[in-house]
């Protein structure tokens, strides 16, 4: 297994984007998407991705999400509004803040003594979207399995390093993303459905992982079952869950400490 400074692993982390903003962009409205989707689901392996589904909380309670906020390697804050597709983002290593509509694809970014609107600087905003793609994948990956663009298919039975009997599953992904090249191995629990380790792959044709992170330390947070403040201290923490936040989190740049 790799091992990374928390420094260099931030900085990584925003290379596994595995899914396209516009297939992201689709899939968190209510409306349904107008993409053809030329992916391919292994039959068994969506079964199983199913089974995950109802593990996690069910399709209701995914499709019903409204607010969650969490916080990713202690280096930004985020505040995800599901149902309209809105997000806000504070960096704790520049005090930099994006509020990034991504549907639209307008949005704001604040840095210190300097606001920069989307339509005068519009790589800021394409910015935000990455950060948001990477920093939600580490806390839904499993509710993404079968989006479009995804290629699922079944590999073998085997156990996660903590000798999990699992059934493992690959993700490859059908020019979507960042990095479409890229490749994932997701071990799912054969006794309770949910995924309890993950790898990755710089290329998909690659023989060994780059990086095996476990995905553990399960809650419910309103009914869903989500993976934060995992066994080896990286990825999401401080997860929360909300029916109502106050509209200017989306809309006013002022401070707005969700996170606390």
């Amino acid at each position: 297994m790799l091992r990374l400074s928390i420094l260099n692993f931030v900085i990584i982390s925003f290379l596994f984007c595995f899914s396209g903003c516009k297939n992201l962009e689709t899939n968190n409205t209510n409306e349904k998407s107008e993409i053809v989707d030329s992916s391919t689901k292994d039959p068994k392996a969506a079964a199983i991705a199913n089974k995950v589904m109802e593990a996690m909380g069910g399709q209701e309670k995914w499709d019903n999400l409204k607010y969650v906020s969490w916080t990713f390697f202690d280096a930004r804050h985020l505040l995800w509004d599901k149902q309209n597709s809105r997000v806000r983002i504070k960096n704790t290593t520049d005090s930099s803040l994006y509020i990034v509509n991504l549907d639209t694809g307008e949005g704001k970014k604040l840095t210190p003594g300097k606001l920069v609107l989307s339509n005068i600087d519009q790589p800021a905003i394409d910015k935000g979207k990455s950060i948001w793609i990477n920093d939600m994948y580490w806390l839904f990956m499993p509710f993404k399995l079968q989006d479009p663009g995804v290629n699922l298919k079944y590999l073998r039975q085997g156990k996660t390093l903590t000798g999990i009997n699992s059934d493992v599953l690959e993700l490859t992904f059908n020019e979507v993303g960042d990095t479409p090249d890229n490749k994932y191995e997701v071990y799912v629990d054969q006794s309770d459905n949910l995924i309890k380790q993950w790898s990755f792959f710089n290329k998909w044709d690659n023989k060994e992982p780059s990086a095996v992170w476990p995905w553990d330390n399960y809650k419910s947070y309103n009914g869903l079952m989500l993976s934060a403040e995992r066994s080896d201290k990286k990825g999401p923490s401080n997860v929360k869950v909300y029916d109502t936040v106050d509209e200017k989190a989306f809309t006013d740049l002022a401070e707005f400490k969700f996170y606390e």
